[in-house]
Formats: C-alpha cells, sequence, structure tokens
C-alpha cells in the first residue's frame, strides 16, 4: 500500500509501513522514514510505484484545462476527488484525482484552498484580473529576456538607457529594466558596467560622472523653483569708504571686499565687507528652504551649480560699481605697530569700486612691487593693472598687515605655515556656455599658494571669522564653529556650536561666516551676526537660533554630508580633467614624487596615482614614471618606474622633514591630505574664505 500526502506545502508519495489513526509511519524510495499525520493523507493507492505514480499524476495534472475545470466546480467548498469525477468521469481513477488535486494546488488564481484537499472557485472578476496580472508578467518575461538579447548584442534598449543610472547606482530590483540588465550580464558573463559600455548606453565617461552625481544629490534636477529675490534695502547708511573684492575671474558670488582708511595718520582702519543676503532671506522662508536644500555651492572645473540662485545672486554679489548691501567689520590698528586697537561690525551699504582678478595680476602684484614707495603710474594699460596700480598703497598696507597676523597666528600655532605644493587651476578652452562636454580642450596652469593677493584675502577673512566667532560668543549668542584640538596626527577639524580653538590655524575660534553666498553655515553665522548688530547684550534672545537650538546640530550634520558628499566630486572631476590633459597632450611620462609605498603625487599635475609593483621606494623619492593606459571610467592610470632621479641620501632627508601634509592658507590644516581610493583620488585643497 502506498500513499499521497501534503507534506508542509508539497505532495509526496511513500510506501505505507504502518498506521494509526491519528498518524501514518512511511517510508520513501529514499529510504527515509516520515510519520505523516493522518489529516495530511490525500490518497491511497497500491500501484504503480510512487515515484510512477507521482510522474503520471503530474503529468495528467498538466492537460487539464482550468477554464473548463473552473466552469465544472461547484459553488461552495468541494474536494478536489469531487471534481476530478465531474471533470473526467464518474469512475475517475486515483491517477486522475491525484492529478486534479495538483492542478488545483498549483492555480490559486483559479480555485482558493479551502483545507487540506479542499477547495473553493474563486469569482469570475477576481479570474479575469488574475489572468491579466500572469499574461502582463509574461509578456514582461518576455521583454526582459528581449531587452537581454539586445544588450548582448551591443544595443542599448532606450527603456534601458531612460533609467541607465538608476540601474547602476540606485536600482529598483523588480523593474523590468534592471532585470534585463542582470540577465544579460549573467548570460554573457559580463559585468554589468562593461556590458553597458559595449552597448553603447554610457554616453561618455563624463556624463557617466556626471549623471551619478545628480542621480545621488540632485534627484529633482538642479533647475530653481521660481521664487523673486528680495531687493536690497534702500535705507542702508553709506559706508565711510569704497572697497575692492580679489577674487578669480570666473567667480561670480563675490562674497567679500577691503577697503583701507587713514593710511598716513597713525591709526588705519581695515574693512573686510562680506555680502548680506541674510538681510533679505529670512530663515524658514522660501528662499531660505533653497539654501538650506543645497548647503554648498558645487564647483568643477567649467561649471557650478550654486547654493542659491543667481538672481538673487545677482542682486547680493559685490559688483564694481554699484552700492551693496554688506556687513562690514572695521578693525582699527597702530599703523606702525599693527596692534589691533578696537572692532565694529556695522550693516551698511558698501560702494565696490573694483574687482580684482588675482588670476590676472599674480605676475604684477609681487612683494617688490608692494615694498615698492608707490607703484609706476599706469595711464596706459588693461583695466586690471590700471585698478592695481590706483589701490598700490592700500595693497601695500594690506600685505603688510597679512604677513604679520599671519606671524602671529603661527607663533599661536606652534610651527609656520608652509607653500610647499602649488594649487592648479583648470580652464575649458573651448567651452561655450552651459555643462561641459567632457571632451574639451582643458588648460591646467599653476597657482602657487602664499601669493601675495591670496595672502591678504586669507588673512582678512580669518580676522574677520575668528572677531566674529569671538563676539558672538561673548554675548552669548550661538553659531556654527570649526574647531582642532591639536595639530597632532589624526585629530580632525569638527564642526559644533561651541567657541572652541583651532589649533590648525591659531585663533581662539573660527566661525565661518564670510562666504554666506556659497556656504549655508555662513549665512545662518551671518544671521547672528545681524542680531548682535541690531540687539547688542540682548541678541541672544533676538537671534533666529537660540543656544543649544536643535536646528544648528541638524544644520551641522547635513553640510558636513553635503560638502564631503560636494568636494569628492569636485576632486573626481579635476582627476578627470587632469586624466583628459594627458590624453589630449599624449603625456606618457611625468616626474612624481613617492608619497607612500605604492603612491606617488606628480611633481607638475595635480594627479596622484599607484605605481606598479617594483622596488620600495622611501618617502620623497623622485622618479620618472611611464604611463599606462587612461581609464576615464574608474578615474585611473597605472605607472611604472623608469628611473629615480634624486640621491637615497636626500630622499631620506626629504622623507623625515615632510608630515605627509602642506598647510594652505586659511584652514590648510583642516583636511586630511586625501589619497584615499586611487581610483578617484585627487588632492583636495581646503581653499581659504577668499577663493
Amino acid at each position: 500500500m502506498y500513499l499521497m500526502f501534503d507534506e508542509a506545502g508539497k505532495f509526496l508519495a511513500a510506501r505505507l509501513l504502518s498506521e494509526s489513526d491519528a498518524s501514518a509511519q512511511v517510508e520513501l524510495d529514499s529510504g527515509k522514514r516520515l510519520k505523516v499525520k493522518a489529516a495530511n493523507v490525500m490518497l491511497r493507492f497500491d500501484k504503480p510505484s510512487p515515484a510512477q505514480f507521482m510522474e503520471q499524476a503530474q503529468a495528467l495534472s498538466q492537460g487539464v484545462e482550468l477554464e473548463l475545470a473552473w466552469e465544472f466546480a461547484p459553488e461552495g467548498d468541494f474536494g478536489f476527488a469531487d471534481l476530478a469525477r465531474d471533470y473526467f468521469s464518474a469512475q475517475a481513477s486515483v491517477l486522475e484525482q491525484a492529478g486534479m488535486l495538483m492542478r488545483l494546488f498549483e492555480a490559486p488564481h483559479y480555485f482558493r484552498r479551502a483545507g487540506k484537499g479542499m477547495f473553493r472557485k474563486a469569482p469570475a472578476d477576481i479570474v479575469a484580473q488574475a489572468l491579466a496580472a500572469i499574461e502582463k508578467k509574461r509578456q514582461q518575461t518576455e521583454l526582459i529576456a528581449q531587452w537581454a538579447r539586445e544588450l548582448i548584442e551591443g544595443h542599448c534598449p532606450a527603456p534601458v538607457r531612460a533609467q541607465l543610472y538608476k540601474i547602476l547606482f540606485k536600482p529598483d530590483k523588480n523593474a523590468p529594466e534592471y532585470k534585463a540588465v542582470v540577465q544579460a550580464s549573467r548570460d554573457s558573463r559580463t559585468a554589468p558596467l562593461d556590458l553597458l559600455l559595449k552597448s553603447g548606453a554610457i554616453d561618455s565617461p563624463y556624463q557617466f560622472h556626471w549623471k551619478r552625481f545628480l542621480l545621488e544629490n540632485f534627484p529633482q534636477g538642479t533647475a530653481f523653483p521660481s521664487i523673486a529675490a528680495a531687493p536690497p534695502a534702500n535705507d542702508l547708511p553709506m559706508a565711510p569708504a569704497a572697497a575692492f573684492s580679489i577674487d578669480d575671474s570666473a567667480t561670480t558670488e563675490i562674497d567679500d571686499a577691503l577697503s583701507v582708511q587713514g593710511l598716513g595718520s597713525g591709526t588705519v582702519t581695515i574693512g573686510v565687507h562680506i555680502a548680506a543676503p541674510g538681510l533679505a532671506i529670512a530663515p524658514d522662508s522660501d528662499m531660505d528652504r533653497l539654501g538650506r536644500n543645497r548647503l554648498s555651492t558645487v564647483y568643477m572645473p567649467g561649471y557650478k551649480l550654486t547654493m542659491l540662485p543667481d538672481a538673487l545672486v545677482q542682486v547680493y554679489t559685490l559688483q564694481q560699481g554699484r552700492n551693496c548691501p554688506a556687513l562690514s567689520l572695521y578693525v582699527t590698528l597702530d599703523e606702525q605697530s599693527l596692534e589691533i586697537q578696537s572692532s565694529q561690525t556695522r550693516i551698511e551699504s558698501v560702494p565696490i569700486s573694483h574687482n580684482l582678478r588675482h588670476d590676472q595680476l599674480d605676475s604684477l602684484v609681487t612683494e617688490d612691487w608692494l615694498q615698492a614707495a608707490q607703484a609706476q603710474a599706469a595711464d596706459i594699460g588693461d583695466a586690471q593693472t590700471m585698478a592695481a596700480t590706483a589701490l598700490h598703497a592700500q595693497l601695500a598696507f594690506l600685505h603688510r598687515f597679512a604677513c604679520a597676523h599671519k606671524a602671529q597666528r603661527e607663533i599661536v600655532r606652534g610651527k609656520p605655515e608652509s607653500f610647499n605644493r602649488p594649487d592648479y587651476n583648470f580652464r575649458l578652452a573651448d567651452l561655450q556656455s552651459g555643462e561641459p562636454a567632457g571632451e574639451e580642450i582643458v588648460q591646467i596652469s599653476v597657482r602657487q599658494r602664499g601669493a601675495p593677493l591670496d595672502l591678504i584675502v586669507a588673512e582678512a577673512m580669518i580676522l574677520a571669522n575668528s572677531t566674529w566667532g569671538q563676539w558672538l560668543a561673548s554675548l552669548g549668542v550661538p553659531a556654527i564653529y570649526r574647531s582642532q584640538a591639536s595639530m597632532a596626527p589624526g585629530v580632525k577639524v569638527r564642526m559644533g556650536t561651541k567657541a572652541l580653538p583651532h589649533a590648525g590655524i591659531g585663533v581662539k575660534s573660527y566661525a565661518w561666516s564670510t562666504s554666506p553666498l556659497r556656504r549655508y553655515t555662513d549665512l545662518v553665522n551671518q544671521w547672528q551676526i545681524i542680531a548682535c548688530v541690531r540687539h547688542g547684550s540682548t541678541a541672544a534672545l533676538a537671534a533666529p537660533f537660540k543656544p543649544k537650538d536643535a536646528q544648528l546640530f541638524s544644520i551641522i550634520s547635513a553640510f558636513e554630508a553635503t560638502y564631503a558628499a560636494y568636494n569628492s566630486y569636485q576632486s573626481a572631476m579635476e582627476r578627470f580633467w587632469t586624466l583628459q590633459y594627458l590624453r589630449q597632450n599624449a603625456i606618457t611620462e611625468l616626474v612624481a614624487t613617492v608619497i607612500k609605498e605604492g603612491l606617488a603625487r606628480a611633481d607638475d599635475l595635480p594627479l596622484v596615482l599607484a605605481i606598479a609593483a617594483g622596488p620600495v621606494l622611501p618617502r620623497g623619492a623622485q622618479v620618472r614614471l611611464r604611463l599606462g593606459a587612461v581609464d576615464l571610467m574608474t578615474l585611473d592610470v597605472s605607472a611604472t618606474v623608469m628611473e629615480r632621479l634624486d640621491s637615497p641620501e636626500r630622499a631620506d632627508a626629504v622623507g623625515e622633514g615632510a608630515d605627509g601634509r602642506s598647510a594652505t592658507v586659511g584652514e590648510g590644516e583642516d583636511e586630511d591630505d586625501l589619497v584615499g581610493a586611487i581610483t578617484i583620488a585627487v588632492d583636495v585643497l581646503d581653499t581659504p574664505d577668499p577663493a
């Protein structure tokens, strides 16, 4: 005697060994013995063998027409054997009963299970819906298979292309487009990215990196909603002196400007004037939400995404020839000793006389030029040269002050700042307008850190950020600070709401406040400073953010994550264009300095690259490298050592003297010297506020 029974939703057949009212002991063909509850026994039969019985019953089940069986089925609950007798014949065999059981069990869209061996037919509308879903799934399966074949053949279906970056980086694993790529990858034994490259799905390496960044950081797009920019107040008092800015030629968000009064009188007042969008943007307003959503301007060679809409930026940028609303810090000092005597903060309208561009003036404004008694008259020349000449005395004093201020910070800091690595400027020569395509001719130029104009602005911004930070703390007004407990290795710069020392800069406190058009933290701090100007000792009650305000901690957390993501993308894009520069100029060799085992930094390009296995070289060793193939997708380039260019003694001396870091102006000790994953590594230089 054999039994067919239900074992955890699966039908089995086995030889009966013994039986009681409640259960039966059976033996499978494998020899395994089971105890089966009596309620789970579906059928009894004498022949054929269990294996043959199950095979024949399965074949019979496939011949059962579900639609016809559904028509035969009675209303209410019924047993499978009853339906088998109605469907096959009144003398339906055990095999036919078993076939019907299997068929009913595997068709829940037609027959609902009502107990062991019992069923109830589904309503007609439910059956229709289920059949439509099954047909849809069948068609989708065929479509997935078709798309997979096209991908393998080197063609990318349009639906897959439309979902390309979502498939790669934020996939919906139930989506047919994703399933097609997975199936094609499995069938062709090709990595998904390689498969999509071969099929032409990715337009270009540049678009690959750009679209990925947008998907991760701007999933709703980069366009701003239409929100009118509030006009500046027309009742602000006029500043006593005109100011001038110093920026790169590509800068449109001009946040800061400088002025000098009282030269030759023995007492000089330096003015640091910061654009004041905080006068127009109210906390929790629509415009504020735009800024808080982005938190910072995103920079990359040839393009940027501004934190605030251009309409507002153009109203509040410190454009020459206009009177601009500004938050001004006036620092009065002795003209000879440069000792600071007092400081004052005002909200006012500042006339901007010039927008100096350091990339056009660095070759003119040298230390020798500044130390001259007076600049040679420039009646004939370009506008920048004439402007710098007219401002010679002010620039000379500001540079003198900057050098003295830097020296004071270095005493607190405990060691001098060095500028042993240059900054690099990227220019896409044939870029017309809008987003780069990725194939533009790239020009990379060197800007040595610590150039006079750079130093002037950097020290002025450090002065403002540290002075305002201490002032806010003295009035009990919370702000967003950057602090560093010490310059010991591994001690990082942190953001918080307490006015703690910043060892890397050498100041008692440091609150980013000088880039409110470009960084949301600076805009927040500007609101707090404005409250201090207007309310003085009661500012803590009137400021938008109160002590221990949870919103400040939320802003800090969001800003740090977002700022890191933006910096990472900027680094990746600078590496992309550096690799393009290698390709466009057919550079196959370069000179580099070893920075750690297996890694070197190019001496004349912003490029960190891995060195293929070879002799172990100490840090500081200078080598000539032969470059391999450039991969713009992974942002990688291989290199092998051709020869060593320095003596081992010199390299050892360099290695012992270096600490793997290079101080920059301003917050040079703020960030780690990023080497990281070499496939996307490039120096992330913590550019000071004026840049």
